[in-house]
């Protein structure tokens, strides 16, 4: 299914999508065992892409790249995508669950703490008792050895995965599955703190909150020591070159203006 378009914002795209585009695009990939990567964005990945032109292109050829937050969908509606919905990770992961329950198809999940992941698996189970689960594994805090990583890729295809969900957190996973891109053959979707918030060890903003876009300060007041530099420093940065984008944007497209020709550089 077809998404409304997507928009530059920094540099990184975000598609103007909804939870049924998405969760469609999602299992007709894996229903095709074609692979394929799909990112849930948020003002934070804006930023570490902004910072990381490496990181960007990563992201900028993902089959799909969702809005998380609500800051990325009101910045898609006034780019001119007024369908753009909220693709929330928890969410999005409910919902691709529920149908792969119908269809049968076996689901991954990598990343978590051991305790997380348990918590995730047990409570998945309960909500979708024919639910798939054919994989599940907590890497170390540490970067995996070549060996260590093949078993992994191994077990994974093995399993006969067709969606793994991974929460390593941004941009962990992201560089995560596009290094693993050609080894796998299930659809990734990374899911950001989905694996915490579902297994229940962090509380989710109440909804109120999150429509009124201030899930931040609530996880803010929530992990003060971990997040204060990602909210205090990273969302005024985001507000301050968003804006100057578009004002670069506007002054290029007034009539009749005419752009000095650039300066040649080297001999």
């Amino acid at each position: 299914m077809v998404d409304y378009g997507s928009r530059r914002i920094l540099g990184m795209r975000v598609d103007g999508t909804t939870y049924e585009k998405t969760a469609d695009a999602i299992t007709d990939m894996a229903s095709a065992h074609s692979g394929g990567m799909v990112c849930v964005a948020t003002v934070h990945m804006v930023m570490e892409a902004f910072d990381d032109p490496a990181f960007q292109r990563i992201v900028n050829t993902a089959d799909r790249v969702t809005p998380d937050g609500v800051p990325l969908v009101k910045v898609l509606r006034m780019l001119g995508i007024p369908q753009a919905q909220r693709v929330y990770g928890p969410a999005l992961t409910f919902i691709v669950c529920e149908r792969v329950e119908e269809l049968g198809l076996p689901v991954g999940f990598y990343g978590g703490s051991p305790e997380v992941l348990d918590a995730l698996v047990r409570e998945l189970s309960a909500r979708f008792p024919k639910l798939r689960i054919s994989f599940a594994y907590s890497p170390p805090y540490r970067r995996l050895s070549e060996v260590e990583d093949a078993g992994v890729v191994d077990a994974i295809e093995a399993a006969g995965v067709k969606i793994l969900f991974v929460g390593l957190g941004c941009p962990k996973q992201e560089r995560w599955m596009a290094a693993h891109r050609e080894s796998l053959r299930c659809t990734m979707v990374g899911v950001g703190a989905a694996f915490d918030f579902i297994a229940g060890a962090k509380s989710q903003a109440p909804r109120w909150v999150q429509r009124r876009g201030l899930e931040w300060l609530f996880r803010l007041l929530a992990e003060p020591r971990r997040l204060w530099r990602r909210y205090l420093i990273g969302n005024p940065r985001f507000l301050y070159h968003f804006a100057l984008e578009r004002s670069r944007a506007r002054c290029a497209a007034r009539p009749g203006r005419v752009n000095p020709p650039r300066e040649r550089r080297g001999g």
